[in-house]
């Protein structure tokens, strides 16, 4: 029994003396009220643990001869587009009416909203409205 009791105070004695202190939750990561510090290594290691790469990064990776080719390719579309746009409307521009461009039917009108222009195809139904304010 004597032993038991000195256990018993050594242990409440013991207890008795001990400190504790609250715990408090400090957010790692700036965007939540972390050190502002620890942004770069936060970036760095997002980077390094990522798998994903850009798809649009293989466009960097043409030749010369690729991108020059694709430039000549508009240029030459965007020289087509202008000389059919001339001989349809002529040199004044969109005019008022209704235009066949293959499927495509283009509708031409002003509105109190300006120059309206309607765009439909007519092999696969898409619509598109264009408004040109005044």
């Amino acid at each position: 029994m004597k032993s038991i009791s000195i256990t018993l105070f050594l242990v409440f004695s013991i207890c008795s003396f001990s400190f504790g202190q609250d715990l408090v939750y400090k957010p790692v990561n700036p965007a939540f009220g972390g050190d502002t510090f620890n942004y770069q290594w936060l970036l760095s290691s997002a980077e390094a643990q990522n798998k994903f790469t850009d798809p649009t990064d293989s466009r960097d990776q043409r030749s010369d001869v690729e991108r020059f080719t694709e430039n000549l390719n508009n240029q030459l579309l965007s020289q087509i587009s202008r000389t059919l746009f001339t001989e349809q409307f002529g040199e004044g521009g969109l005019t008022e009416g209704t235009y066949n461009f293959g499927s495509l039917f283009i509708e031409i009108f002003p509105s109190g909203e300006g120059l309206v222009i309607n765009i439909l195809d007519t092999s696969t139904g898409d619509q598109s409205q264009v408004i040109i304010p005044n």
